[in-house]
């Protein structure tokens, strides 16, 4: 078993200690950091996506899984080159909308978004339209990811819209929404660009609207 093996069988696993050990030894041996998220912190996360979707992994399994990930990204990150860096798949605003507290399903979309490559501002819960709009022009982002879990808060989904709009900025970000009461409907009346059911189909849904 190769040592990319190795570490997407950790990642899957959920050995958050196995794996940053492993992402150490493989820079350790000359592996550029760049490899190390195609060659096996991207399958490893496709994986738990798959079995995700399977009803093999539940959000436990998914969200250790998860942080096993962060061990070895932690560790990458900061050595990734400006020119690699720049390559990301793309920069994601993530938050849970104004009023709505959960944040489960938010950090998990969030935590396999950024294993996937993309870089992540996560704005936490209770996200006002201006919040969100500020992130996303202070970072250039190109995607936008709201989640909601109460259909009191689902109306706060459609206001970042208008705020983007008002804002000049609509047509420079991509925008998905998920969140239990959400449906692709829903999404598709307040004007978003996409609606993930669940975590894995949210990264798919990022990666085919991020810029190539």
């Amino acid at each position: 078993m190769t040592l990319f093996e190795e570490l997407q069988q950790a990642i899957i696993n959920g050995k958050a200690p196995v794996a940053k050990e492993l992402t150490d030894k493989m820079l350790k041996e000359g592996i550029r950091p760049a490899e190390i998220f195609p060659k096996a912190i991207v399958p490893a996360m496709d994986e738990v996506g798959r079995r995700m979707r399977d009803c093999e992994f539940f959000i436990p399994e998914v969200l250790i899984a998860a942080r096993a990930a962060r061990a070895s990204t932690d560790i990458l990150r900061p050595l990734l080159s400006g020119e690699e860096a720049l390559r990301s798949a793309g920069t994601v605003v993530c938050c849970t909308v104004k009023g709505d507290l959960h944040d489960i399903g938010k950090n998990i979309v969030a935590m396999m978004l950024e294993s996937a490559g993309f870089r992540i501002i996560d704005l936490g819960v209770d996200a006002t339209p201006e919040k969100i709009v500020e992130a996303v022009r202070q970072h250039k982002a190109n995607i936008v990811a709201l989640s909601a879990l109460l259909t009191t808060t689902m109306v706060n989904m459609k206001a970042v819209i208008e705020a983007l709009t008002a804002a000049g900025l609509r047509d420079k970000v991509k925008v998905l929404v998920g969140g239990a009461p959400v449906t692709d409907a829903w999404a598709h009346s307040i004007g978003a660009d996409g609606y993930g059911k669940d975590a894995p189909a949210a990264v798919e849904l990022a990666r085919q609207l991020a810029p190539v």
